[in-house]
């Protein structure tokens, strides 16, 4: 029992992890999206 309780500990650790890496890229993705626009809309407005 115990070893099933400690596997479900660290794969949920291990989840957790990978999600915040997930959101990190995901953060990532969005800021070089952002400053595309505002290069695109500096050069538009030249």
């Amino acid at each position: 029992m115990k070893t099933i309780i400690m596997l479900a500990l660290a794969m949920a650790l291990a989840a957790c992890n990978t999600i915040q890496g997930a959101g990190e890229d995901i953060k990532g993705a969005g800021q070089w999206t952002a400053d595309s626009a505002q290069k695109v809309k500096q050069k538009i407005e030249q």
